[in-house]
């Protein structure tokens, strides 16, 4: 049976540890340095107290160092590779190719996982990533379905793609913009977001199109809805973004994602999830109450337009956000929530100078302290219940306003006075309070199930002689005592030893299968069930957990075999320029012993005047309607984005269909 895992994001050891408990197959985290996001370093020890944790139920713990790196570097990377696989990680996530000549070297006996930052979207660069020793390749978010098959024909290694979270509007690992505003490395950990920032857009006649808008912003991922004919394509790594995020969103979407597998993987006998455990009880799980800047399912069905009607998570009800949108999230790059409602009417009065309310997440704050106001909506659809401590959000102009509702009485709302708040605005709720508790106090429990049979034995006296085996493939056997005493009611004594055996014991579930044997049955107390399920239990711990295979590859090997004849490698490029990323000596001498001109180190090392800082499947021109295939008579020619002075030059690939950026600023 194939495989298939889904791989979910921690900012630190307890996040993963509650990803895992909501049904993760592995995790990902960074480790102290050298991770794509600087915000979310780990100390080897926490490392190792998650991969304890995972391992109890086969999941794995894959540690991010997919940053490029420079060469006073190297050293401690090699360091930081050997610690974490003696913390007991599962598979390190690489960017640079200075790490496949570190682990070749160090004799690393765990796998590299070619980053998402590698831009990995042809069948071409696939094949060369896997001929150098990459196990595993996670695959550029702006492909479809079919370019996903290709490179699946191409490649033997294991593949990973992204399905939920936030998206970079350029191919990963080739943006430069925040290196050029600002000398901070999109490819070190530390990019700004420019393509958060609000843009006026300009004709090459400096007339203006579009005034204050997010333009290169786009909206989240959302293809739990396509995770069925991902897994037939050939993807086996389902990957949720998040690294930045906090638990409630780690939570709820991982529970609402490995629902779904589950259910993919009960329809029939083709797949197996990559790890063990049934995640039982808790809250359930709604992504729309979760942050997000409405959903997206990008380019999976090989055209700009999803094609799906619907707001890219499957789910039709909310089907206006899409079609309003396409892939952009202009109006605002931040988490507006779900839409609930249009304000019908306001009214004021005075609060006796006490502050209401407090700042909702992601929104500016702008209100006065001395007033408050009642609203009142009509809901956007059936079942809106609103709650007291409520976030909602709002636009005004070209701001996201937000304000927590401070009592809610059915469709009305009272809380501090906010300007610019007026009939027929529409209104958001970006913080769901009744949810969050229940994210909080409501937690699944994982368990593993254990079959366990038992077979009543008479020597000398009554014993019983139970036989367990655990869904990972553990097996235990062990005796009671003998008894003496003989139950009165062989049927009640049966009953009685099921439900106290068929209950839980630390993680584990027991089910009780034969009870074969003897006819007659030893006396036993409820405390005396009680202990033998926390024998057994106590049994397996001592045991090494089940976990399945991962794929590894000897990488010395592949790096030998392809400096030996370098001209067999499929998909190897003549030159390499700046796009390559190449940072340091190590990874140049990589490419050079296999014959590729290295044409230029890496932009951060050498800025390349007029250089692409952004290549995208993106299109501005198209997202507003003005793309000339769309609509004769629009213009060919680039467009512009001005922003606090600077100016960004738009030009476009309708060959390839791409959009690109580059500096306007001389």
């Amino acid at each position: 049976m194939r495989q298939l895992e889904l791989l979910a994001p921690a900012r630190n050891c307890d996040i993963g540890i509650a990803a895992i408990d909501c049904g993760a197959d592995a995790v990902y985290i960074a480790g102290p340095a050298f991770g794509a996001r600087q915000a979310a370093g780990n100390g080897i020890e926490d490392i190792e107290r998650l991969c304890r944790y995972a391992h109890r139920f086969g999941a794995r713990i894959f540690v991010t160092l997919n940053t490029i790196l420079y060469d006073n570097e190297l050293e401690e990377a090699r360091r930081l590779l050997l610690e974490f696989q003696e913390a007991g990680a599962d598979a390190v996530i690489a960017q640079d190719f200075a790490l496949l000549k570190i682990a070749a070297e160090s004799g690393l006996g765990i796998p590299l996982h070619a980053s998402t930052q590698c831009a990995i979207r042809t069948p071409e660069q696939a094949a060369f990533h896997e001929a150098l020793g990459f196990s595993r390749l996670v695959l550029e978010r702006e492909l479809s379905l079919e370019q996903i098959r290709r490179i699946r024909n191409a490649v033997s290694c294991e593949l990973e793609f992204f399905i939920h979270g936030a998206l970079c509007v350029c191919y990963s690992g080739q943006c430069y913009l925040s290196e050029e505003i600002a000398g901070r490395s999109a490819n070190r950990g530390a990019c700004i977001q420019a393509c958060r920032s609000r843009y006026d857009l300009l004709d090459g006649d400096g007339r203006r199109l579009v005034r204050d808008k997010a333009l290169l912003s786009l909206k989240d991922l959302n293809l739990k809805n396509r995770i069925a004919e991902l897994a037939d394509a050939g993807i086996s790594s389902f990957k949720i973004e998040g690294r930045l995020k906090n638990a409630s969103y780690v939570k709820n979407v991982v529970r609402d994602c490995s629902e779904e597998l589950d259910r993919i993987v009960a329809a029939g006998h083709e797949y197996c999830r990559s790890s063990f455990g049934k995640v039982r009880g808790g809250f359930t799980p709604d992504t729309e109450k979760t942050f997000n800047r409405g959903y997206t399912q990008l380019f999976i069905d090989g055209s700009r337009n999803n094609g799906k009607g619907d707001n890219g998570s499957g789910n039709r009800r909310d089907g206006r956000r899409m079609r309003a949108g396409g892939w952009a999230a202009m109006d605002s790059a931040k988490s507006m929530g779900e839409e609930i409602g249009t304000v019908i009417a306001v009214s004021s009065s005075a609060a006796r100078g006490r502050q209401r309310g407090r700042d909702c997440q992601d929104s500016t704050h702008i209100g006065s302290s001395d007033e408050s106001m009642k609203i009142r909506i009509i809901p956007a659809k059936d079942g809106v219940t609103l709650h007291n401590g409520d976030g909602f959000s709002f636009i005004r102009g070209s701001e996201v306003i937000g304000f927590r509702g401070d009592v809610c009485d059915g469709l009305e709302i009272s809380c501090r006075k906010i300007n610019g708040l007026t009939s027929g605005t529409k209104l958001y709720r970006n913080l769901d309070s009744m949810f969050e508790k229940e994210l909080e106090t409501g937690m699944p429990k994982r368990e593993i199930d254990v079959k366990v049979d038992i077979k009543i034995i008479r020597d000398s006296g009554l014993k019983l002689t139970l036989n367990a085996e655990s869904e990972d493939g553990r097996k235990l056997s062990f005796e009671t005592g003998e008894r003496q005493d003989e139950a009165e009611n062989r049927e009640r004594m049966i009953s009685m030893m099921r439900n106290q055996l068929e209950k839980t014991a630390g993680h584990y579930r027991f089910r009780i299968g034969d009870i074969s044997g003897e006819k007659a049955v030893p006396f036993m107390s409820a405390a005396e069930l009680n202990g033998i399920r926390r024998r057994l239990a106590e049994s397996l711990d001592k045991m090494q957990a089940g976990r399945r295979p991962l794929l590894t590859v000897d990488i010395k090997a592949a790096l030998d075999e392809a400096s030996a004849d370098a001209s067999k490698i499929p998909g190897k490029p003549d030159s390499a320029g700046y796009s390559a990323n190449i940072s340091n000596a190590s990874a140049r001498e990589i490419y050079e012993s296999l014959g590729v001109k290295v044409e230029s180190m890496a932009y951060e090392t050498a800025h390349v005047p007029g250089a692409e800082l952004m290549r995208s499947r993106y299109c501005i021109r198209h997202e507003l309607g003005i793309c000339p295939k769309q609509k004769k008579g629009q213009t060919s020619g680039p467009l512009y984005l001005l922003n606090n002075g600077r100016r960004l030059i738009l030009e476009f690939d309708c060959r390839n269909c791409e959009m690109t950026v580059r500096s306007g600023n001389k």
